[in-house]
């Protein structure tokens, strides 16, 4: 069993990682958990009062197969907790690590993208933090997968969940078929 950690905070946006989190537990039975700093429960941007499963603190990375970082407001501000070791040490472990949105930056701040390639909402968007991967930036409006480390704008979690799925060794006819439902609303401008 997949064993899934996402990483929320408050503020965190809620629509980022909803789809890899629904489609692993419901379709491929993942066991999908959430951690925020002190495991205080915390509200999404979208109002949605979450009491995570866990406190980042006590994160046992030996329980982890994919940490996946949530967007949201908090990782712009002076609040946002320091997670670069832990993302460094789930690195070195080889965890699947994801970031959308503002996770992203947590990515990069930690290192993590330096040696990949990437993307994020906007290339200026890392710059912002300590950051040496810009050569490996992606300006595209999709997720991105290299190394084990899958990162995308806030404007794509349907290619952020095939990704992270792909990057897990799952490609089958149930994943195709899901990313085409979610595809079929953009086959006809609005």
């Amino acid at each position: 069993m997949t064993r899934a950690i996402t990483l929320i905070s408050e503020n965190f946006a809620d629509w980022e990682t909803a789809l890899i989190n629904a489609t692993g537990r419901s379709f491929y039975g993942f066991d999908c958990r959430y951690a925020a700093p002190q495991g205080a429960p915390v509200t999404s941007m979208g109002g949605l009062r979450v009491t995570p499963d866990l406190g980042l603190e006590n994160l046992d990375l030996d329980d982890v197969d994919l940490l996946m970082v949530c967007g949201g407001t908090i990782w712009q501000s002076r609040q946002a907790p320091d997670i670069s070791d832990l993302l460094q040490a789930a690195r070195e472990r080889n965890i699947v690590l994801a970031g959308i949105c503002d996770g992203t930056r947590v990515l990069a701040q930690a290192g993590v993208l330096d040696h990949v390639r990437h993307t994020s909402n906007s290339a200026q968007n890392l710059l912002a933090v300590n950051y040496r991967g810009a050569a490996h930036y992606q300006d595209v409006p999709y997720a991105v997968a290299n190394q084990r480390v899958i990162t995308a704008p806030g404007s794509a979690p349907v290619s952020f969940m095939a990704e992270i799925l792909r990057t897990l060794g799952i490609c089958d006819e149930n994943l195709t078929a899901y990313i085409g439902m979610h595809a079929a609303e953009h086959s006809k401008a609005v």
